[in-house]
């Protein structure tokens, strides 16, 4: 039977990885970005609940955000092997069959994402991408407003605030959802998946040949994130003046 690139057959749901060598499969530009992406998340959310005086921390979490999830994105066409959206992005069918296997214990093991985790890659991305992006342009109906709002009329940037809160509430479900599958991971099948995105090494046993990676490509995931910061502070540099009226 021949097996998906990047995975070995798992001879029992219930048997724990094997010991010996662990490989590098997650570049450094991932591991860090994933965590930092969660890290200012976590600070957009505090700082809405907080209130007010913290607006302008939110805007700059939001900043994080937007920089963090473009250079994501960027990454997934230029990046290392597992990194790429090309190398993990898998067909419904394929998806379903993989979720389908779930049932007997026969799931493949995959270097990178498996084909239900990168549909979840990738619908996360997309919601951070739009929560950020509305971000520019929402305003709070009482004194703040964002970085972008000159753009646009007030009646638009009242429906971005909208999409934003509403992208955010099921931003929340998928983070719910996300956390849910790696637990199931550990528990039903015995495999870490936080360990690797920290390390960013996997068992040797579950890699084939050439499916470990020997660079980071660090200097170029630095140039990346530089140029999209530098592009996102030009922008709202030369936005014009926000002018809103709570009358």
């Amino acid at each position: 039977m021949n097996l998906p690139s990047g995975a070995e057959r798992a001879p029992d749901r219930l048997q724990a990885d094997p010991p010996g060598d662990a490989k590098l499969v997650w570049d450094l530009p991932v591991r860090i970005g994933h965590w930092a992406l969660l890290a200012a998340v976590l600070g957009a959310y505090i700082t809405h609940r907080l209130g007010l005086a913290w607006y302008a921390v939110h805007v700059w979490c939001g900043y994080v955000v937007l920089v963090l999830v473009a250079a994501r994105i960027v990454w997934g066409v230029v990046g290392t092997r597992h990194a790429r959206f090309a190398s993990f992005v898998r067909s419904p069918a394929s998806t379903w069959r993989y979720l389908w296997s779930w049932r007997d214990g026969t799931t493949a093991r995959y270097a990178g994402h498996n084909p239900l985790g990168a549909y979840m890659v990738v619908v996360l991305l997309l919601l951070l991408l739009g929560i950020a992006l509305s971000g520019l342009f929402a305003n709070d109906q009482i004194a703040n407003t964002g970085p972008l709002y000159g753009y646009v009329s007030g009646a638009l940037s009242d429906q971005l605030s909208g999409w934003h809160q509403r992208l955010f509430q099921v931003l929340e479900i998928a983070v719910g959802l996300h956390v849910l599958a790696v637990l199931g991971h550990r528990w039903l099948r015995h495999e870490e998946l936080i360990g690797p995105m920290i390390s960013g090494k996997k068992p040797a046993q579950w890699l084939r040949p050439g499916d470990a990676i020997n660079s980071s490509r660090i200097w170029l995931a630095l140039l990346i994130v530089l140029l999209l910061a530098l592009g996102l502070a030009r922008l709202v540099a030369t936005a014009p003046p926000a002018s809103l009226s709570i009358f």
